[in-house]
């Protein structure tokens, strides 16, 4: 189709224009932001008749000597044609109409508004109006189906709606677009256009290509597209006859196809390279005139008619024939030519995959074109053409009569099967969380807790500013983009730049260090040839980039680069915070609307570590990721595109928890909350609201708003359930304290506190209501979740309730919560090792008793004949025992540490005498005063046993010996009430079924003893090393450990004896007689076949016994 484009005409001012001509073909109608409608003749006209018709005239529409404008004055105008009397008002809205058309015979007027409205409006009676909404953004264009009896009309919201007129109602809604919150933001304009005469498809621009979905069924049945179009199509017109599609795009080309053989048959390019932004074919569908946003005006002539065409055209579709078998494959995903999902897959003939491949990230919108209808029927049928160079699908297009004209009798179809499973979901693109899209020419790069970045590209100015919330980090920056970069991310250090590789040149990325103490403050570094940059972050002294070739790359700060690694999946986002590195990736194929997102989360501490593996990361249904970050505080979190907020629970095995759902707030279903930033500490949402968009504009200033937020529990309007939720609301927001002083961080232990104190606030007022209601299961299910204090306060408070049964339950919870407490304590002090060997040790029977000092303790009930078998030793032991005590202030050094553990610690439960009570104490003596003896007392008792295991591995990891001194010195303040302790205690030693010693309590300091099972590890540790060469220390000593018990008696008593000959000690021979004593009480627990529990303090035992043989 041979045609001469004809040199440009200035027709407007700079802006936005329109055309049309008029039913004759005679004049060329045309209109422009400077509000004139202009009249030609001829493209050569060089004095057209002009008609204003308002400040700004958006779009024009003519029929029946009836011109319609739409105006910005908020008006739909008409005029006559061509005189340009004005002839009154059709129609108003509350904002700007975008765009109006005629029906078939000039009878109805549509028009489309940024009120997310359209409106039908008769022609001879504008009273006669049907509005039709459900759109949830702007109208971009509109169309009427030429049997009138549909109408289209795409959105800024992404959809292209059809509206069945009389009843007022959408038959489909195809999810297709580009979302946009504005026109003027919109990536194209989107003009729609049914097929002429029988309106069997409507032509839909999509991205680089021309989708075409049939009438009735809405089914996608092609794509046309073009090697030549490398950017968004703006608009589509039909011949007169339907027989060809034409096209003109952001960039300026035009094309032509013959929509029968799906072949581009005319290629023109703008003489200047302008948007493409109105087009008109002629009546008699020679010539085609367009406008541009420069406001000028272009002509194509000498296009030929449909019946010139048509054997050309038959002969070329015969050459494609077989070329287009290949292609009918894609017909499964035509619809998602423009996402990532079709790299390196799709052959040469689609151009609408090509250019992504290279401009994947211009538009960064993320919106995943989900939920619209399917060509099912194309996913089997992969040769569906290959009966005839032109049957099949061709008589879906054009007029019946062209049809006929040239295609040969086709055969009758024969059935095929028809896939009715589930349909895969487009992968969403990679984005950067707090950017808006990259397509437009005003956005922002980057709005974080530190500062904002925004780009302008325009044709004034490619630059980036930078401003900082707080100009204490830093003034202002004013970059030129030279490089073209599209990712930006922002710290407290540095800010970090990067752009896609091109034919030419290399993905670079780009880092201004402005907290550098030298003079260069800048470095760059190329990516390698191929490989792009998706995702960029930085965080406290490293940066972070993920690539096409799914690789993650690390630098210093500085520049140095650091580690490399893999990703599973092409990379969603990245986000860092101190030492935390987050990234989503796609770890598969979603299906019916899902994405399929995994995450891993790393800690780049002195110990790099993964803390989450790739677990896949929760979303709502048919939502996509909309924000990925950290709170202020560093825990981090995320947004979806239904406005969930989800925050990482380390409490609860790294699960993820909603916190908050934006849409709560929204007034409107298209009104969105753009997220910025979290804090904890103050519970802060902070995010931008915007009305009738997902993203905000740079200009003016957005205003950010701060939401609250609230768990997703049941029942949150009654008392209970709110006091639910805030408790736990309140738990899942501080747990940051503990993560923070585990990783190093200082934390304002005043806010800790009072958070705590406002969490056993809220449970003690659950406990009353509780009380009220007369559930006593549920008060003392509450008071597990309390502090030991205020566990005390529920006791006070059920026995004022004269709830006995349940004062009584809370005193046992009470009296376990008190020793799991010294439990937990007494564990910080034991060696790492040690204490890692006495879990795995805890129930694997008897270790041996005289040689290491450990016995493992017994939870069964003690028997009778036991206790009876003990009670001399103990009460003979009980007279002594104050000996040791007496003389700490003297001799502090020589008391045992293990002394100090226990004396030093004060049973909050226990009644003492006047004026030696402490304040706990006091408050549940009337309670606990009449407390029975609790089977649970063997079983704690027994717990403390196995706390006194520790002293024996001490010798192999020494203590620092002023530690050990500061404790004593600690047991020393508590001399005034370790007489009542150690009446308390010996109560409890009865209950004990043998005793063991321990190691001398005056060379615990000065020479720590050696005991036989060392001396025997010390000779045996090459040989077991050879024998389990991939132990470690752990479990070498756990081996040597079952060894020496297998020794026999009389072998490990000669161990003992040369383990205290290599020590010089003055009270070596009261030593051994204790030792000895304790063998003979082995043998006898030997025979009598039962393990035997510990004294509560073994040290001070013996220090008595040690001091009454003197």
């Amino acid at each position: 189709m041979p045609c001469e484009r004809k040199p440009m005409r200035y027709g407007h001012s700079e802006g936005h224009t329109d055309v049309c001509f008029d039913e004759d073909g005679k004049c060329i109608v045309t209109c422009g932001s400077d509000g004139d409608v202009r009249i030609w003749e001829s493209i050569d006209d060089d004095d057209p008749k002009s008609v204003n018709v308002g400040e700004k005239a958006y779009s024009l529409a003519l029929k029946n000597g009836k011109l319609v404008t739409a105006v910005s004055n908020n008006t739909v105008q008409i005029h006559t044609f061509p005189d340009g009397d004005p002839d009154g008002i059709l129609t108003r809205f509350t904002t700007n109409a975008n765009h109006v058309t005629f029906n078939s015979i000039g009878s109805r007027v549509a028009a489309g508004s940024s009120d997310f409205l359209v409106k039908v409006v008769e022609v001879s009676d504008s009273s006669q109006q049907k509005t039709l909404r459900g759109h949830e953004a702007p109208v971009l264009s509109v169309t009427f189906d030429p049997a009138d009896e549909f109408l289209a009309s795409s959105s800024c919201d992404g959809s292209v709606a059809v509206w069945k007129i009389e009843e007022q109602v959408q038959v489909t809604n195809l999810k297709v677009l580009q979302k946009s919150s504005d026109v003027s933001n919109a990536k194209s304009l989107c003009r729609l256009a049914w097929q002429p005469r029988s309106g069997k498809v409507l032509a839909v621009p999509v991205d680089t290509a021309v989708q075409l979905y049939e009438r009735s069924t809405w089914n996608h049945v092609s794509t046309l597209s073009d090697d030549s179009i490398t950017q968004a199509i703006n608009v589509v017109i039909w011949s007169p006859c339907g027989r060809f599609l034409a096209a003109g795009t952001v960039g300026g080309y035009l094309a032509i196809w013959d929509v029968e053989s799906k072949l581009c048959v005319e290629r023109q390019k703008h003489e200047k390279g302008y948007t493409v932004c109105g087009m008109a074919w002629h009546p008699s569908g020679g010539q085609i005139a367009y406008t541009d946003t420069e406001g000028c005006l272009g002509l194509l002539d000498g296009l030929s008619s449909s019946s010139s065409s048509s054997s050309g055209v038959t002969a070329k579709a015969d050459k494609a024939a077989v070329s287009k078998e290949a292609k009918d494959y894609d017909d499964l995903f035509d619809e998602a030519d423009d996402l990532p999902l079709d790299e390196g897959l799709s052959d040469t003939r689609s151009p609408a995959k090509n250019p992504v491949v290279a401009d994947e990230e211009e538009d960064d919108d993320l919106m995943p074109l989900t939920g619209r209808p399917r060509n099912r029927g194309a996913f089997l049928d992969d040769d569906e053409n290959s009966l005839d160079a032109g049957s099949v699908k061709l008589d879906k297009f054009g007029d019946d009569d062209a049809s006929s004209a040239i295609l040969p009798a086709a055969a009758p179809a024969v059935p095929r099967p028809v896939y009715e499973g589930p349909m895969p979901t487009p992968p969403q693109r990679p984005f950067q969380p707090g950017s808006t899209p990259a397509h437009l020419m005003h956005r922002f790069m980057m709005w974080n807790s530190v500062g904002i970045i925004r780009g302008y590209n325009d044709e004034q100015d490619n630059a980036i500013d930078v401003e900082f919330h707080d100009t204490a980090v830093h003034h202002a920056m004013h970059l030129t983009n030279t490089h073209n970069h599209t990712m930006a991310d922002l710290s407290q250090e540095a800010v970090l730049l990067a752009c896609e590789g091109t034919d030419e040149f290399a993905s670079k990325l780009q880092c201004l260090h402005f907290s550098s103490w030298d003079t260069n403050k800048e470095w760059m570094v190329d990516l390698p040839k191929g490989e792009d940059i998706k995702a960029l972050c930085l965080g406290q002294g490293w940066a972070a980039v993920a690539t096409s070739g799914l690789l993650i790359r690390l630098f210093s700060i500085g520049g140095v680069q650091k580690e490399i690694f893999s990703l599973p999946g092409p990379v969603v986002c990245m986000a860092g915070h101190g030492e935390q590195l987050l990234v989503s990736y796609h770890r598969g194929t979603g299906f019916d609307g899902d994405q399929a997102l995994g995450v891993q989360l790393f800690q780049f501490g002195r110990k790099k570590r993964q803390v989450i593996h790739g677990e896949p990361l929760p979303l709502s249904r048919r939502a996509y990721l909309a924000w990925m970050g950290f709170t202020a505080e560093g825990t981090p979190c995320y947004v979806d595109s239904e406005g969930v907020v989800r925050m990482l629970n380390r409490s609860l095995g790294n699960t993820w928890t909603p916190v908050c759902n934006t849409r709560e707030n929204c007034k409107s279903k298209s009104d969105h909350y753009w997220v910025v930033g979290i804090h904890e500490n103050p519970q802060q949402l902070r995010c931008v609201p915007c009305k009738g968009s997902r993203f905000p504009p740079t200009l003016p200033r957005p205003a950010v708003a701060i939401l609250a937020f609230k768990l997703p529990l049941c029942q949150t309007a009654t008392e209970k359930g709110q006091m639910e939720e805030q408790y736990w609301r309140s738990v899942l927001l501080h747990n940051h304290f503990g993560f923070l002083s585990s990783s190093g961080y200082e934390i304002d232990e005043k806010s800790q506190t009072q958070a705590e104190k406002e969490q056993q606030e809220l449970l003690m007022k659950m406990f009353a209501l509780s009380c009220k209601l007369e559930r006593e299961f549920r008060c003392v299910e509450l008071a597990e979740l309390m502090t030991q204090n205020v566990v005390t306060l529920a006791i006070r408070y059920a026995s004022r309730s004269r709830r006995m049964a349940l004062a009584q339950r809370l005193s046992e919870l009470a009296l376990e919560k008190a020793n799991q407490m010294q439990e937990e304590e007494q564990e910080d002090k034991e060696p790492t090792y040690y204490r890692d060997w006495r879990r795995s040790e805890q129930y694997n029977g008897r270790t041996s008793q005289e040689e290491n000092g450990y016995e493992e303790e017994d939870e069964e009930e003690e028997e009778p004949q036991d206790e009876q078998m003990d009670t001399e030793e103990v009460t003979e032991n009980r007279k002594h025992r104050l000996n040791p005590f007496n003389r700490v202030p003297r001799s502090p050094e020589k008391t045992s540490p293990k002394v100090v553990t226990k004396e030093g610690r004060v049973n909050p439960f226990k009644v003492s005498g006047p004026g030696k009570a402490t304040a706990g104490q006091a408050r549940v003596a009337n309670v606990l005063d009449t407390m029975t003896a609790s089977n649970r007392k063997p079983a704690v008792l027994s717990n403390s046993s196995k706390q006194n295991k520790s002293p024996v591995l001490k010798p192999l990891v020494p203590k620092p010996k002023s530690k050990t001194q500061a404790t004593l010195l600690q047991m020393s303040a508590s001399k005034a009430s370790s007489k009542k302790q150690q009446e308390k205690e010996t109560v409890e030693e009865k209950q004990k079924q043998s005793e063991e010693p321990a190691p001398p309590e005056d060379s615990v300091v000065k020479r720590r003893p050696q005991t036989g099972f060392q001396l025997w590890l010390q000779e045996n540790r090459t040989a077991i090393q050879e024998e389990h060469p991939d132990l470690e220390e752990t479990g070498i000593i756990k081996e040597a450990m079952s060894r020496f018990r297998n020794l026999s008696e009389e072998d490990r008593l000669k161990l003992i004896e040369r383990a205290k000959g290599e020590v010089a000690d003055p009270k070596k021979r009261k030593r051994e007689e204790v030792e000895s004593k304790d063998v003979d009480n082995e043998k006898e627990t030997d025979e009598n076949g039962a393990k035997k529990k510990k004294p509560l303090d073994t040290s001070a035992k013996l220090s008595a016994f040690a001091f009454n043989k003197n």
